[in-house]
């Protein structure tokens, strides 16, 4: 522990302090009175007087007055060098360090340097990483001292988001980082923060190589112009980097903003304002070989704004090879028509159904092909077979399970540069957004283990601030998000109204007797086998509650006789006052077999309906009767009809039965609420009181604040716990 020998010099004799009783005995006339007032002084920096400490002495041979104050860490005693004893010097101190003493701090703060060299020969391969050694340290005496192994220590101590919470707390302090044996250099709390920050950015969670150099994929280069920011202050060492180090981090940071672009010669439609800039934007990416993810709101015009982006490929003679785009199998048709619709010029090949293997041969003399997840799943090894000048991939939430056979086989397609259009990129949890993350640039966001335990981990669990800052710092300049409420002011308002239900009799007895047998369930397997590994049956009980909230007729149950449902009443009592007033209706629900007793409640009361589900014959058919107002009621399956339509002649949706997932309901909602409405749009969710669907929808809120922290503003996250589950299977009526 430091311990602090003070003494006193008159006239170059030099005497030891004296406690307040004791005598002199050196025959050195004293001055008490500001041998007091330097013990005081001393000890307002926070030194303790040995005599007053009965349990500790400074050891045999060692002649010590004070002990220093704090924690015990090395970064404490560094912090009373590098703060405290500048002050004492100051005030006419002379301060003499001992040899052995084992917490020595390099004073002044030497020059930092920075080193890149690239480790590898670049590949156009957008499944393939180029990396970079980066070296980062001090110039101490003459020798280069790499610093990284300490800073990456410091960096792994925080990974569960404790260790920059400390950080904080240590507001005017100072970190040690060990320079060598008993050798530290100490720097304040704020710039080692900003320093991790950046080195969070450059990560990606592999070991250092020879020499301490760390390895960075080519894409995480450019966060060290930041780093280059925090060495610039008047106070601070300027950040030196050798070699060619500046113009390679430059060039990989010169992503910077998109250059204005004109439409493309005979686009069919006139873009907004917001869209040019969505235009800009994507050829941005391909001019500098980045993916990226297109994530507007639901109805801005994605569709459009990609159709425009691959016309002014052509034009600019990009597309030397076709454009391949991948859409769910309900939107195969729907590309090929927009495309025809608004970009005549371009050549279009739609690959799908069961006799599509002759279509193949045309591939070359096309300009973009259009197939759907399915087929490439399938036929993988025939796309294998070609080169495509860029991947599309529509609803691109579909390879959000990086170990799915989708998103293994979109990444197989040989493609120079990738795009994904998702309006809910983060529709679950963090995990989702790497998968997409690491499609479109690979190493962004390193393997999927260092990002849930430096990323995932800490901003959903611990709400870590820093991370999320991080994360967001990191990926803003591949994603583009525009809301309607930024972009498109002309929209009409749209209001949101949850209506409570009350179960009452058999239904109310029927939910509590399931609820009670499935919690006791549902505890036991947890226990077993803990919360991550029991997810399937958690669900499974969930939706069975959620099926009696609706009808008792979707519980398949021997024994359950009640064909009483609370909400179906309220759903019959509410179409048929809408209709009367003249709305036309949206109907909601994940379950096809509540689709089924929808129909017949419509059906007996002689009002007319169209259907979408996954087992409609005829899509475009069913579409037809609601867009030509033959009907004014279109029931749609959640699955089924919650992206690719565009319903602006419907103004009321319901939501029959919440859905875990916002996202999902909120793109389901915006089949009508998008660019072309005109009328109010208003949304009504049907949910049973002090229910499970009561609870999902608090729990909705939560996932929302995932995807808004990171495409928004928002400065939390959520995933489901314990607590969650123990909320879930509450009993009936407990808020």
């Amino acid at each position: 522990m430091p311990l602090l020998a003070l003494s006193f010099d008159y006239d170059g004799t030099l005497v030891p302090a004296l406690g307040d009783d004791d005598e002199e005995d050196d025959g050195v006339p004293r001055n008490r009175g500001a041998e007091l007032r330097a013990r005081r002084l001393l000890e307002g920096f926070g030194a303790l007087d040995l005599t007053c400490l009965d349990d500790i002495a400074a050891g045999p041979g060692v002649h010590a007055d004070y002990l220093v104050a704090c924690e015990g860490t090395a970064s404490d005693f560094c912090t009373f060098q590098t703060a405290v004893v500048p002050q004492l010097k100051r005030l006419g101190f002379r301060v003499t360090v001992d040899a052995a003493h084992e917490w020595k701090t390099i004073e002044p703060e030497p020059r930092w340097y920075a080193d890149i060299e690239e480790m590898e020969k670049k590949e156009r391969d957008p499944n393939r990483e180029d990396w970079f050694g980066v070296e980062l340290g001090i110039d101490h005496g003459g020798k280069r001292i790499s610093l990284l192994p300490a800073l990456l220590d410091l960096l792994d101590k925080s990974a569960n988001g404790d260790g920059l919470f400390d950080l904080a707390r240590r507001a005017g302090k100072c970190v040690a980082v060990p320079v060598k044996e008993h050798v530290y250099l100490s720097l304040p709390t704020e710039r080692i923060r900003a320093i991790l920050r950046v080195l969070a950015e450059l990560y990606a969670g592999k070991p250092l190589g020879e020499g301490g150099v760390l390895a960075v994929p080519e894409a995480k280069l450019g966060a060290l112009e930041r780093l280059d920011e925090v060495f610039k202050s008047e106070d601070t060492p300027e950040l030196a980097f050798t070699g060619a180090a500046r113009d390679a981090f430059r060039e990989a940071s010169a992503l910077g903003e998109p250059a204005p672009v004109e439409q493309p010669d005979g686009l069919r439609a006139t873009l907004r304002p917001y869209q040019m800039q969505g235009l800009a934007w994507l050829q941005h990416l391909v001019d500098h070989g980045v993916g990226g993810v297109l994530a507007d709101d639901m109805g801005l015009g994605k569709t459009l704004q990609t159709i425009a982006h691959l016309a002014l490929l052509k034009q600019r003679g990009l597309l030397s090879k076709p454009a391949i785009i991948v859409a769910p199998t309900s939107l195969v048709n729907n590309w090929a028509r927009e495309c025809a619709k608004f970009a005549p010029r371009l050549r279009v090949l739609a690959i799908h159904g069961p006799d599509r293997a002759p279509l193949y041969d045309k591939i070359d003399g096309t300009d973009v092909v259009v197939t759907s997840y399915p087929v490439v799943i399938r036929d993988e090894e025939k796309l294998a077979e070609y080169n495509f000048s860029i991947l599309v991939l529509d609803e691109a939430q579909t390879i959000k399970n990086d170990k799915g056979r989708a998103h293994g086989a979109v990444r197989a397609v040989r493609t120079e540069h990738r795009l994904c259009l998702s309006g809910t990129p983060v529709e679950n949890h963090l995990g989702e957004l790497w998968a997409l993350s690491d499609f479109l640039n690979p190493g962004l966001l390193g393997d999927e283990l260092h990002f849930s335990r430096f990323y995932r981990f800490p901003i959903e669990k611990q709400r870590n601030a820093e991370r999320l800052a991080t994360l967001r710092e990191i990926l803003s300049p591949y994603i583009l998000r525009r809301t309607k409420a930024e972009v498109a002011k002309e929209l009409p308002p749209k209001t949101e109204l949850h209506r409570p239900i009350e179960l009452r009799g058999e239904q109310r007895e029927l939910y509590e007797s399931i609820r009670v047998a499935a919690h006791a369930e549902v505890r036991k397997i947890i226990k077993k086998k803990g919360l991550s590994a029991s997810t399937i049956p958690i669900l499974g009980a969930l939706t069975k509650l959620r099926q009696v909230c609706c009808d008792p007729r979707l519980v398949n149950m021997s024994g359950t006789f009640t064909k009483e449902s609370a909400k179906l009443r309220v759903f019959e009592d509410l179409t048929t006052q809408l209709l009367a007033d003249g709305h036309r209706i949206l109907v909601f629900s994940q379950f096809t077999t509540m689709i089924s007793l929808l129909e017949d409640s419509l059906r007996a009361r002689k009002i007319a309906y169209t259907t979408l589900t996954g087992n409609t014959q005829d899509r475009p058919a069913a579409i037809g009767r609601f867009e030509k107002s033959e009907v004014d009621v279109f029931l749609i399956s959640l699955r089924a009809g919650g992206t690719g339509l565009t319903l602006t002649g419907a103004d009321m949706v319901i939501h029959f039965d919440p859905w875990w997932n916002p996202a999902v309901q909120a793109q389901a909602t915006d089949r009508a609420y998008r660019i072309g409405q005109s009328r109010p749009v208003f949304v009504h969710h049907l949910y049973v009181a002090g229910s499970v669907e009561e609870r999902m929808l608090r729990l909705q809120r939560k996932k929302r604040i995932v995807a808004d922290a990171i495409l928004g503003e928002g400065e939390g996250s959520a995933a489901l716990t314990e607590d969650d589950v123990e909320l879930l299977f509450a009993p009936l009526g407990v808020r």
